[in-house]
């Protein structure tokens, strides 16, 4: 009779063993889900900042031609350092 005992109490331990494996299971895949997504929007956004550098590149040429004052000069800066600063964050989030 013990034997039998231990049968069932082994066999619960399993049972209870399998659904926790089966919830972390689950959870695990939300959250590949989530950063999956994440990685998407990384993707998404990474896209949007080539195009805003392509575009800044394109303009600092022409203006390049063009004569700017000093002030004009510091925000065109300011603003190519700020997209360069986004590509880079978003190449990190590539990365991870």
């Amino acid at each position: 009779m013990d034997s039998l005992v231990l049968l069932e109490t082994n066999l619960h331990q399993l049972l209870n063993d399998y659904q926790q494996l089966q919830e972390q299971a689950r959870m695990l895949k939300e959250e590949n889900l989530r950063k999956q997504a994440d990685l998407e929007q990384a993707y998404a956004d990474l896209h949007l900042l080539r195009q805003d550098y392509k575009r800044l590149e394109a303009a600092h040429a022409m203006v390049a031609n063009s004569q700017l004052n000093d002030a004009e000069r510091i925000e065109a800066k300011k603003r190519l350092t700020s997209i360069i600063s986004q590509i880079d964050r978003a190449l990190e989030v590539l990365k991870q």
